[in-house]
């Protein structure tokens, strides 16, 4: 959602490490739940493309509020430092800018 991965070899190539078999069946639990959509990209017929689904961006506002949980209290989270201010400064300003950029 906010590092705009949409083929499965970017999900499998993330830093998380994730199995093949555990991304296969994640990401087809996220689809039958209708929080993502998988096509085939029209640029390159062998390869599926995975987008989220209105009900799978409705999910930011409260997936940001647990990232600034977790920036507040896991001196070790990932979460850049400019995005939780960004956050914090202006939640709603931050979420609409980035369901503008999911809906692109």
């Amino acid at each position: 959602m906010f590092k705009c991965k949409q083929y499965y070899g970017e999900f499998l190539n993330s830093d998380e490490k994730i199995s093949t078999n555990i991304l296969a069946t994640r990401l087809e639990k996220l689809e039958m739940v209708g929080l993502i959509t998988k096509t085939i990209d029209q640029k390159n017929h062998s390869k599926k493309l995975y987008c989220l689904t209105q009900k799978g961006i409705d999910l930011m506002p409260m997936l940001l509020e647990m990232i600034a949980w977790s920036a507040k209290y896991d001196d070790k989270t990932e979460a850049p430092a400019e995005f939780i201010a960004s956050f914090e400064d202006d939640r709603v300003a931050l979420i609409e800018q980035l369901r503008e950029n999911l809906n692109q």
